[in-house]
């Protein structure tokens, strides 16, 4: 009975006992009065412990939450900073095509102190981006830095299948890109950029060079804030250039070749390439060494394009008249070297027949004639020994002799003995025909005022007349070495140069350096276009490659087809009444 009142007494928490004391039973009830009464505070303390276990976790869950949906706003993504990439202004043409611009691209970073498995990340990026070394790949996914780049400009197929993948630690950063429309038409004057979007060549760098660089470092070159920079370059012009130097490459089967379009009045360059070419959108193919901007990086012996200056030096020297002639019947022998004309005549010539003809005996002539001092203060001042400033930063500087002697003042006249760029040529001839302004080459758009305001006057306006005249009939004479760049209705003028290279030394009877230098309308000259065509071949059927049979043709197929977007419209009246000259 005892063990039994023991358990209802643990049960039921009361005595069984009839007999028990009313005190007991007073001081149990006063115990469970005072339960009672604690009962409040332990509800305050409860809720307070609910509250800052759900604060706790709905902080960690918000982090969670965030670092899950901004995964490039993390601490380790700050540290890939140096590589944020800006925008860039458009480049357009003059009539407002566009050149150069930006697009968005997507890059893709690893943080490898997030990547769980450097093997497995590997190999799934590898069925998506092949070209990666696997090596490589695996070390930088393996490391323990907090961000490494592992691709840059990637697709945006190729940013979903990597999406798809789910790999930890991998993420992507928007940037932006320069796309290039034409890919290589322009490529030699709008250049290209590198993988931070910065200018590394053709107006692409003259762009940084100007204080978009420090623009762009300081986070200031936004793109809403951008103007366009519009260049004077015309890409239909630069098509039909392009094209037609292209299709003389293959032609001629030939080393490279090239061409200009220049504005005599204003210096602007309408159009420039040179062939071997490269697509900016890749920009590592410009690496090669094949791959080099001819026209104003090249340096080249002009051969007889140089009589162009020799003729007109004569002319405006005052010591020869048009009219006089010069003894061309036998070589002439200086210095133990002889001079030889291609096609010899046997005779005396005028000035316009040693042009005509392409005489390298009556240019010897003059130039001895005039003297060495005033033949290098001459080609000096027209700015052929100089290296020529303008936008471009490709732009070489022209050889000459350290020393002139009598044998370099002959040989030079003939354009043996200085090597200079093409564009230095075209420049030079401009001023020729223009009326005798030396006005420096510009990229960007000029008015007729600014480029006044900078011209050097080089030659009298007589001697430039003198100079279209025998422009003129050096195109129009059936024994005339320019013949093959007439085009009808558009008033051609022109002179050939046909250099022997210099191999091992010596000059190569096999190996040769062409070009042609056209101008028109010539009644009132507006462009000059020169073409060069390096180390041609005889096109099949003839028998020679000289610059008349090929740099000659190239430049008439050019004003050919461009003229008209260069505004100059045909005219079939009588031919130069405006070119005649009195002898």
């Amino acid at each position: 009975m005892t063990d039994f009142r023991s358990i209802l007494r643990r049960v039921f928490g009361r005595s069984t006992d009839p007999h028990a004391s009313e005190t007991s039973r007073y001081a149990r009830f006063g115990r469970r009065r005072k339960r009672c009464g604690d009962e409040p505070k332990g509800n305050v303390r409860f809720a307070v412990a609910i509250g800052i276990f759900i604060a706790v976790y709905g902080l960690i869950a918000g982090r969670l939450v965030e670092w899950g949906a901004l995964p490039t706003m993390t601490e380790t993504y700050f540290r890939g900073d140096e590589h944020l990439v800006a925008a860039r202004p458009q480049i357009l043409d003059r009539n407002g095509m566009v050149l150069a611009t930006d697009i968005t691209t997507f890059s893709l970073f690893a943080e490898p102190r997030r990547i769980v498995d450097p093997d497995e990340a590997s190999e799934l990026l590898l069925s998506v981006l092949p070209d990666l070394d696997p090596k490589w790949l695996y070390k930088r996914l393996s490391g323990h830095g907090g961000f490494v780049w592992l691709k840059r400009e990637l697709t945006p197929g190729q940013k979903q299948q990597i999406l798809d993948l789910g790999i930890p630690g991998i993420g992507f950063r928007t940037e932006k890109s320069r796309f290039y429309p034409g890919r290589s038409t322009a490529a030699y004057i709008v250049g290209h950029t590198n993988i931070d979007n910065q200018g590394t060549a053709g107006m692409e760098k003259w762009i940084d060079d100007q204080g978009y660089r420090a623009l762009q470092n300081s986070g200031l070159a936004t793109e809403a804030d951008l103007k366009p920079v519009r260049l004077a370059m015309d890409l239909r012009v630069q098509h039909v250039v392009r094209d037609e130097v292209s299709q003389g490459l293959k032609r001629y089967r030939a080393k490279a070749a090239g061409g200009i379009v220049l504005n005599v009045n204003s210096g602007e360059i309408v159009a420039m390439t040179s062939v071997p070419d490269y697509d900016p959108n890749i920009p590592a193919e410009a690496l090669d060494k094949n791959r080099l901007n001819r026209m104003s990086a090249g340096l080249y012996e002009m051969g007889s394009t140089f009589k162009i200056f020799t003729t007109a030096m004569a002319l405006d020297s005052g010591k020869i008249k048009i009219t006089d002639t010069f003894d061309a019947t036998a070589p002439l022998r200086i210095g133990g070297f002889t001079i030889h004309d291609f096609h010899n005549e046997h005779r005396f010539l005028s000035v316009p027949e040693i042009f005509i003809y392409s005489s390298n005996i009556g240019s010897a002539r003059e130039a001895e004639k005039i003297g060495l001092d005033e033949h290098r203060a001459f080609l000096t001042k027209l700015g052929l020994l100089s290296r020529l400033k303008t936008e471009l930063p490709e732009v070489a500087m022209p050889t000459q002799p350290k020393e002139w002697k009598e044998i370099n003042n002959i040989t030079i006249a003939f354009g043996h003995g200085v090597s200079t760029t093409p564009l230095n040529t075209a420049v030079a001839a401009a001023a020729v025909i223009n009326g005798g302004k030396l006005i420096e080459p510009t990229f960007l758009p000029r008015t007729q005022a600014e480029a006044d305001a900078i011209a050097t006057q080089v030659i009298s306006q007589k001697t430039s007349d003198l100079m279209r005249y025998i422009f003129r009939l050096n195109a129009t004479d059936p024994r005339g070495s320019g013949k093959n760049a007439a085009v009808p209705g558009y008033l051609v003028g022109g002179k050939t140069g046909t250099a022997n290279k210099v191999v091992n030394g010596r000059y190569s009877n096999t190996k040769k350096f062409n070009a042609f230098v056209a101008a028109f309308p010539m009644d009132h000259p507006r462009y000059i276009v020169l073409t060069i065509i390096d180390e041609p071949q005889p096109e099949p059927g003839k028998y020679y490659a000289t610059a008349g049979m090929n740099a000659a043709v190239m430049a008439g197929n050019i004003i050919r087809r461009s003229a008209t977007f260069l505004g100059v419209h045909p005219q079939f009246s009588d031919d130069g009444k405006s070119l005649l000259v009195s002898y």
